[in-house]
């Protein structure tokens, strides 16, 4: 066997995916089987990321679904990939977390997303006014969640929990914007590569230009997420990754549903543009054999500098999912328990 080269931390993101012809429930309690055994399998770090008028996905709650993650684990850390600030009120997620953190002291993180993660409608739906659902205003209220954790302006409100409570505070981005703040705010910063590949390498270079050291970090610290997919070969990983190419598909032409079946997603008549848009989407993502993930996982790292690999795979049966992780653990990083 070639020799084990990934020695970067490595986390999971999942979306707690409904998969055609179940329930909610059902993708909810896969996903608490998924954070029991990443755990054990030697993972860092566990986000569910928040969206929303999504039927594929069940996360729409974060704060809810990462109680019951802790309630089910007891060492891997927990956390929002992300909490989109635009729609919520800095007070409520400030005492959301401040109450995770209270309950699992040095287990949270809070991964904030700048974009709604929703359509307009129901961005609107959320947050009930037009206020704060510009992305402009996102460093006012990005501040104003910093002071409820710090107190350092106090004034007549104060987040209890929340107040000296602090989860890990990171910022996650598909562009530069972020990118920047997570610098010039010297905080850790993750980058969406899974779907916005083509800006990866920019906004981490502005991530790192833009860096000031701070009370969180003397340096950079970045996490790239991924797209992964291992399987025993190259031809079941591709199978089994068409559901989410599919899935994908369809929510970018307004058609949301459910995960297909691989077979289903084999049988899809792409038409020549759709093709090429799956195809793009793949680029610098990791899918196939062990040894074929390991290379594609390596290429990234060296390319983006990462501190830390967040991957995410989307697959119709659970035990496909569990079974990509343990080969990832096992086989591209020569397993992780071995690590800690």
């Amino acid at each position: 066997m070639a020799d084990l080269v990934i020695t970067v931390p490595l986390s999971v993101l999942d979306l707690a995916p409904v998969a055609k012809g179940t329930t909610a429930g059902a993708a909810l309690q896969a996903t608490t089987e998924l954070a029991r055994r990443t755990e054990e399998l030697g993972y860092h770090r566990f986000w569910v990321a928040e969206h929303h008028n999504m039927p594929a996905i069940a996360s729409s709650a974060p704060a809810v679904l990462l109680a019951h993650l802790a309630a089910n684990t007891s060492t891997i850390r927990l956390g929002s990939g992300g909490v989109m600030l635009p729609n919520h009120a800095p007070l409520v997620v400030a005492e959301q977390f401040g109450t995770l953190e209270a309950l699992h002291p040095g287990r949270i993180d809070l991964g904030i997303g700048r974009a709604p993660g929703t359509d307009q409608m129901t961005a609107l739906a959320l947050r009930r006014t037009m206020e704060g659902l510009s992305a402009e205003g996102f460093p006012r209220e990005l501040a104003d969640l910093m002071n409820f954790f710090s107190g350092e302006k106090p004034g007549q409100i104060i987040a209890t929990p929340g107040r000296g409570e602090q989860p890990a505070v990171w910022l996650l981005g598909s562009s530069g914007f972020s990118a920047q703040l997570a610098g010039l705010l010297g905080l850790p910063f993750s980058f969406a590569h899974h779907f916005s590949s083509a800006n990866t390498l920019p906004a981490l270079a502005l991530y790192r230009q833009n860096f000031r050291p701070s009370q969180w970090l003397d340096k950079p610290y970045a996490m790239v997420a991924v797209n992964a997919v291992c399987a025993e070969t190259d031809e079941r990983a591709e199978w089994l990754a068409g559901p989410s190419a599919l899935s994908f598909l369809k929510l970018r032409s307004g058609r949301p549903e459910p995960l297909s079946t691989p077979d289903e997603a084999a049988a899809y008549p792409y038409s020549e543009v759709e093709r090429e848009f799956v195809v793009a989407r793949r680029d610098g993502q990791a899918m196939g054999s062990p040894e074929t993930v390991r290379r594609q996982l390596t290429e990234l790292v060296e390319r983006t500098g990462a501190d830390e690999l967040m991957l995410t795979t989307l697959v119709y049966d659970v035990q496909d999912r569990v079974r990509s992780y343990e080969l990832i653990a096992e086989q591209v990083a020569g397993g992780l328990r071995q690590r800690a």
